[in-house]
């Protein structure tokens, strides 16, 4: 495992925050309100499996877009819109953070907050020195 640099430990501090300060505060523009908090969230998990696995930016950014289309299709089960009517107040949350509706967009923001945290992180590697995985050599 790779250890957690202290750039990538704010950075998914920044992202979190960021993520619930669009779901928070509201401009009227859904670009902010709706999505900017999806990207936000794929990016998150982006982070996160990039701090786990030993490979390539690509290869974690392909893995963590079918974990976020997995969730996505996973609505489509309804079984997350169910469990909101739940008594416990744990299972509302996680049916929260799973999402209740399906969307294509959804995985649009998504892919845009994947694609752009690969990006920062590619081109961190390059500023430190650090060589990059073959795949991107």
């Amino acid at each position: 495992m790779k250890p957690v640099r202290n750039n990538w430990l704010e950075l998914l501090v920044a992202i979190i925050a960021l993520g619930i300060a669009s779901r928070k505060f509201h401009t009227g523009w859904i670009v902010f309100d709706k999505y900017l908090g999806d990207a936000l969230f794929a990016a998150m998990v982006f982070v996160l499996f990039s701090r786990v696995t030993q490979t390539s930016p690509i290869r974690n950014a392909i893995v963590s877009m079918a974990a976020m289309t997995a969730l996505e299709l996973f609505q489509l089960t309804m079984i997350p819109a169910r469990l909101l009517n739940s008594s416990s107040f744990a299972v509302r949350i996680v049916a929260r953070l799973m999402g209740t509706e399906f969307s294509f967009f959804d995985l649009i923001a998504y892919s845009a907050g994947i694609v752009g945290i690969a990006l920062i992180e590619i081109a961190m590697s390059k500023r430190q020195n650090t060589p990059l995985p073959p795949m991107l050599e």
